[in-house]
């Protein structure tokens, strides 16, 4: 075995190794201190088309617009149903009063961004992991890259709460601020020694990841929930059946649409 490949392989088990511990780390619930009433905080929201915008749309329309802003809706490209949703949204909360501009800087409150869908309905799965790592590509551009051109506080997220309710397009996005959270120790080797240093991969701040199951999820958690429920901070259920699916993680609070 040569150096190159020992090298590689090394670098290569540090990193799935501290991939893992961060998944782990996270997979706890967060022991922050809850935010006041009164605190403002910027919302992002996953349209993920379909039946999970319109669960999506009644789980927004219950919070109080003047306290979640500004509002983000991420939406998969060609999906003009759930652009127009959240569009609709946001005038029905302007009819109660809640203004959809901020007067004292003339910026919207909301904004709309698009990003490639991670699978196809009949899609092969050879082309689908194309598309899906197209669509993650994207998602680091939205919360990682474009962040530092905007005018925003440093060390903030582009969001402080992501809230998710499905369907596999919101996997990427998760993927993409899991990769914000990781660090790791890179090895640099030489033909004479050896020495480490520690380095960040990326290491900026995150949101907070807030699952919703899907109220058709009686019995069963859904492949994006599986795949996300030691990922997100918080997974949230609908029925009280599936506590037990999710090992302890779940948390029920009722039906929530």
């Amino acid at each position: 075995m040569t150096w190159d490949r020992l090298m590689f392989g090394t670098i290569l088990c540090l990193f799935l190794s501290r991939i893992f511990l961060v998944i782990y780390r996270f997979s706890r619930r967060s022991e922050r201190p809850l935010r006041r009433d009164a605190d403002i905080c910027s919302l992002a929201v996953f349209l993920g088309s379909g039946g999970h915008t319109a669960e999506a749309s009644i789980l927004l329309s219950a919070l109080d617009f003047s306290r979640y802003c500004p509002r983000t809706y991420i939406v998969s490209e060609g999906d003009e149903l759930s652009s127009r949703r959240a569009v609709a949204l946001e005038n029905v909360q302007s009819a109660r009063n809640t203004p959809l501009t901020d007067a004292a800087e003339g910026r919207s409150n909301y904004k709309l961004m698009r990003i490639p869908r991670a699978r196809y309905v009949h899609q092969s799965s050879l082309s689908a992991s194309f598309t899906t790592f197209k669509c993650f590509l994207a998602c680091v551009h939205l919360v990682t890259i474009a962040p530092l051109f905007q005018n925003v506080t440093l060390g903030k997220p582009f969001v402080d709460l992501l809230i998710m309710n499905g369907p596999g397009t919101c996997v990427p996005l998760c993927a993409a601020i899991m990769l914000n959270r990781v660090r790791c120790q890179i090895l640099f080797a030489a033909e004479i020694a050896f020495f480490s240093t520690s380095a960040q991969i990326i290491g900026f701040p995150t949101p907070k990841m807030v699952f919703v199951e899907s109220f058709a999820r009686v019995q069963s958690i859904s492949h994006s929930g599986k795949l996300l429920l030691h990922m997100v901070d918080r997974f949230i259920v609908q029925w009280p059946e599936q506590i037990a699916l999710t090992g302890g993680r779940g948390e029920y609070h009722g039906w929530l649409v």
